[in-house]
């Protein structure tokens, strides 16, 4: 486990990285994103006095944290002036992530850690700095699929990695962090699952039951949090363009292109974008469920492609 604190400096390797004066600026590009980006707090779209919830100062916490869905998640909630906590397996991607929203005045905490892995998980999260405890948001998007084969041929490997990430991870981080929010009295976990969810599609087994399963935990934790104040949604993205299909087809980044040619696929900004709604909703509304499709899709198996 690899803290990255946030002090009069920044370390990274062994290098002292001073930041600038000032937040909100630009700032170069850097291997894992955008060139130029600004986080800048967004005044103009302020939730006070409008009866919703600000996320300004609050801890945001989101697993798979350095790509696609999670990295975009991170993003827009630093635009919205929370202080991240950033959590993913590759290191040197999640440094290089954490020193570009440092470099850019961003409150944020990183940990590299394996969700399948529970000790670890428990350790990471009870071991935080105290000023870092009080999670408000929690964002389960850690998860993948590997393989798009039938039952008969299915890869035990395959399958064990889905179950292990998809619903033993989601598991393992919720449990770790909800008893603090329960002792709070407030707090929001918005679970990133699937149309999978909803659907089983050929050769698609058992990673939709692992989104089923998303689903129902979502429903789990609803009933089971409810008099807590504290909510629970789940967003069940479509087809959205990111590594997810190279990583199901074990890199073959051919196969997995061909996935999205022909129509416009959701973005994981589209995506980002649907999270901070459903966190930005007055305290009295809590978004239970958001399926969202390209308008080129009407269902796990229908797509038109021009």
């Amino acid at each position: 486990m690899v803290l990255c604190w946030r002090v009069s400096g920044f370390t990274v390797k062994g290098r002292k990285i001073v930041p600038p004066e000032g937040r909100g600026k630009t700032f170069p590009e850097f291997s894992s994103g955008k060139i130029g980006v600004a986080y800048q707090q967004n005044t103009s779209k302020s939730n006070k006095g409008n009866g919703m919830t600000s996320l300004k100062n609050k801890i945001v916490f989101i697993t798979g944290a350095t790509s696609g869905i999670g990295l975009a998640c991170a993003r827009q909630f630093a635009q919205q002036g929370a202080r991240l906590l950033i959590a993913a397996r590759r290191e040197e991607r999640l440094q290089e992530l954490a020193l570009e929203f440092h470099t850019a005045g961003i409150d944020v905490l990183s940990l590299t850690l394996d969700v399948r892995n529970q000790p670890a998980v428990q350790q990471a999260v009870d071991a935080l700095p105290e000023e870092w405890k009080a999670i408000d948001v929690l964002v389960n998007n850690a998860g993948l699929s590997r393989g798009l084969d039938t039952i008969q041929e299915g890869k035990l490997q395959d399958w064990e990695e889905m179950i292990d990430t998809n619903v033993k991870g989601l598991l393992y981080i919720s449990r770790a962090v909800l008893p603090g929010m329960v002792s709070r009295g407030s707090g929001q976990v918005i679970n990133i699952g699937s149309v999978a969810g909803h659907e089983v599609y050929p050769k698609g087994n058992v990673y939709c039951a692992t989104k089923h399963a998303v689903a129902a935990l979502t429903t789990g934790m609803r009933l089971d949090l409810l008099g807590t104040g504290v909510r629970v949604t789940t967003i069940d993205p479509g087809m959205v363009e990111t590594e997810f299909s190279v990583v199901r087809f074990h890199g073959d980044a051919e196969r997995a292109a061909a996935v999205y040619r022909g129509l416009t696929a959701l973005t994981p900004d589209d995506v980002a974008d649907a999270a901070i709604y459903c966190a930005t909703r007055p305290p009295h509304v809590s978004i239970a469920e958001m399926l969202l499709f390209p308008t080129a899709q009407a269902s796990a198996t229908q797509v038109v492609r021009g």
